[in-house]
């Protein structure tokens, strides 16, 4: 049983499972195939604009050495930190709604993005000489506190109304303290971190794109491993208990895979908004079902779809001005949000 946000005529979660994998079949590649067409967009326009025979030519190993290097060193990478991001952002949401039975619950609202930010924050305003392959390390570090004050917090009442009211106060508790480390700043300091804050995509190398690698390797196939487990933890805690689980125990694990999945992100690229909370939701309408096995990849697949193609915007919308794409994120994942909501009811058990 799990947490859903449902209209009182919507369809039922369940369905027979034919249908279920025609739903999961097409989502999949329209996914895939969406990826793939934004990749090709990222990689011809711009400046300098490119024809699919000039981009075939550079991916063969010729073309012009300065289209070479803009695309090979420039947008490639964006474009794959890109999917990695999108994909690490939507398995993070997707575990922690799964594992709390909340749909509103992600790294927004438990603090967790907040967590990771302060503490990039606080090394760049204030210099800290820490080495560029630590800093994830430290995010994680960061996210994972916040987030399990939360859980301790929880231990005590379950309900979702308290814990979205203490993930919200954690988080503008944490905001207030980079406000407060900003104030610190130089105002090179401030325009730097503005940018992150915002969360952005720009100006990232393959440097960077080696730096969440390693996370994703990682942690993508792990969260992919805990659908079952997920399952279970859906069918409420007294069940769940009756089946031997350790609820408190696993939860606390989950948190710190999505707070690990998150963390790394954040340490690149920023805290990038809404993709963790509207993707798995959005997911779980679309195949009508809350089955974590076919909503966690489906939710992978859909947050690398939807960062990249934020990207694109926030790239060539205004060009040549180009906007971080943490702001078209909110500005898609906002009004998405609210119409989700809109006119739907929430109900606490619903069957997997």
């Amino acid at each position: 049983m799990s947490s859903q946000l449902r209209s009182p005529d919507a369809p039922a979660i369940t369905s027979p499972a034919p249908a279920r994998g025609r739903r999961l079949w097409a989502v999949t590649c329209a996914s895939a195939a969406g990826i793939l067409i934004i990749g090709i967009l990222d990689l011809v326009i711009g400046t300098p604009r490119l024809s699919p025979q000039e981009l075939w030519l550079i991916v063969s190993g010729g073309g012009p050495g300065i289209a070479r290097v803009i695309v090979l060193q420039l947008r490639l990478p964006r474009f794959v930190l890109g999917v990695l991001a999108g994909a690490m952002l939507a398995l993070s949401g997707a575990l922690l709604q799964g594992s709390l039975r909340n749909p509103l619950a992600g790294p927004e609202l438990l603090g967790v993005s907040a967590g990771a930010t302060v503490v990039v924050a606080a090394i760049t305003i204030l210099h800290l000489s820490v080495l560029l392959v630590l800093i994830p390390w430290l995010a994680l570090a960061g996210g994972v506190i916040a987030g399990i004050a939360i859980i301790l917090f929880m231990r005590q009442r379950h309900d979702s109304t308290t814990l979205l009211l203490t993930g919200a106060a954690m988080s503008a508790l944490l905001n207030a303290a980079v406000i407060v480390l900003i104030s610190y700043g130089s105002q090179a300091d401030i325009s730097l971190l503005f940018l992150f804050l915002v969360g952005s995509l720009a100006n990232r190398t393959w440097m960077d794109v080696q730096l969440v690698l390693p996370w994703a390797i990682v942690c993508i196939p792990l969260a992919l491993s805990f659908s079952r487990l997920l399952n279970i933890m859906q069918l409420g805690d007294d069940v769940a208990r009756g089946l031997g689980l350790s609820l408190e125990r696993q939860r606390v694990f989950l948190l710190l895979l999505a707070s690990a999945l998150v963390a790394a992100v954040v340490a690149v690229c920023g805290p990038i908004s809404f993709v963790a909370l509207l993707v798995p939701q959005l997911v779980r309408r679309m195949l009508r079902t809350s089955d974590a096995r076919m909503v966690l990849p489906s939710s992978a697949l859909a947050g690398a779809l939807l960062l990249t193609a934020a990207d694109l915007l926030a790239r060539q919308l205004f060009a040549p001005q180009e906007l971080p794409v943490g702001i078209f994120t909110a500005l898609i994942g906002g009004p998405a949000l609210i119409a989700l909501l809109r006119g739907t009811h929430y109900r606490t058990r619903d069957t997997v």
